[in-house]
């Protein structure tokens, strides 16, 4: 079978490698769609601790069922299914709990293990365990499901913030999540959803989306503007949907007494540090959240959702390549002129 190889950052090739068996306990699939991720932009780049190479990355992942190990059942081979990127150890707290995204020893899909930038895919027996191999819907298409990965992250962010019929809520950041972050708040019930970025070409992009105030900030006050767009109140909900110190400052700035913060967005690890003004916490009741990837019910919530079409996942995809152009894609994904770009091996 064909693979994409990554080496070493900016060095990644397309081999051809071993089909893998499914032995006991495992599942082989054929990849038939697998979305890039920002993640796989950070790792192409400059390498990521958990990917020790060679190593085959990807890990919005949809295929069908090939082949499937001794002792594993409900499932047949042509089953369309997607799968879940993280890998508990399946023994402490989080995990018994059903939240193996944190799992302090937790492994994960496209990292630890190959990923799918490849023709097939094996989930090892502890993901298939965990639940970790889910089952849709035969109408709806490959590219659509494998933004159920994305799309349950955006879930797990959004679950911490409860937003209401009739809210404001402001997304800063307009790449794939943040627009994602737009479509979920309206239709969990936002009046009034305000996405910013400095990049004119992603705002381009966040037209596409259920966006009611687009404002680039690179030319405007955002602080101002928000503050002119909810009668100088703030906004009921900021989703900070990059890694961007500065935005995490501003969100303080923009937000309304009993507002919801949410830190979707990483900092880079040599600039974690922010200036954070507690009292405006304090005095105005503010809630902050972190959110870290998602865990297999929130991947159900987002297929379901994508599937409904409450969420119509084929607008988010832009771009579309074969695995041998795998590199070409990565370039098409950095240009910040897309949303979702899909490899279809």
């Amino acid at each position: 079978m064909k693979a994409a190889i990554f080496y070493e950052p900016g060095k990644m090739c397309v081999e051809d490698v071993k089909k893998p068996e499914a032995k006991e306990g495992e599942i082989l699939i054929k990849v038939s769609s697998c979305a890039i991720c920002g993640t796989d932009l950070r790792i192409y780049n400059y390498g990521h601790h958990n990917v020790k190479p060679p190593q085959t990355i990807g890990h919005e992942i949809a295929g069908t069922v090939e082949e499937i190990g001794k002792g594993v059942h409900g499932y047949e081979k042509g089953d369309k299914v997607i799968i879940v990127t993280e890998v508990g150890c399946g023994n402490c707290n989080f995990c018994l709990r059903g939240i193996q995204n944190l799992c302090k020893s937790f492994t994960a899909i496209g990292y630890h293990w190959p990923g799918g930038f490849a023709q097939y895919f094996l989930m090892p027996a502890r993901g298939v365990a965990q639940g970790n191999v889910l089952k849709f819907p035969k109408h709806l298409s490959f590219e659509e499901a494998s933004l159920a990965e994305p799309l349950s992250c955006v879930i797990n962010g959004q679950s911490f913030l409860n937003i209401g019929l009739g809210e404001t809520v402001v997304v800063i950041g307009s790449g794939p999540i943040g627009c994602m972050h737009v479509e979920l708040a309206k239709i969990s019930g936002a009046g009034k959803v305000i996405l910013a970025d400095i990049s004119e070409d992603r705002l381009k992009l966040g037209k596409m989306v259920s966006t009611d105030v687009i404002i680039d900030s690179s030319k405007e006050d955002l602080v101002e503007r928000v503050m002119q767009e909810t009668n100088k109140e703030g906004a009921d909900v900021v989703i900070v949907a990059c890694s961007s110190g500065k935005a995490q400052e501003d969100s303080l700035k923009l937000i309304s007494t009993r507002g919801r913060i949410s830190f979707f967005g990483g900092l880079p690890k040599d600039k974690p540090v922010i200036n954070f003004n507690s009292n405006i916490v304090h005095y105005k009741e503010i809630s902050i959240y972190g959110a870290f990837a998602s865990y297999p019910y929130q991947y159900k919530q987002a297929l379901d959702l994508i599937s409904s079409k409450r969420i119509d996942a084929s607008k988010f995809i832009t771009h579309r390549f074969k695995l041998d152009e795998i590199v070409k894609a990565i370039e098409a994904a950095k240009s910040g002129k897309t949303l979702k770009v899909v490899i279809n091996p």
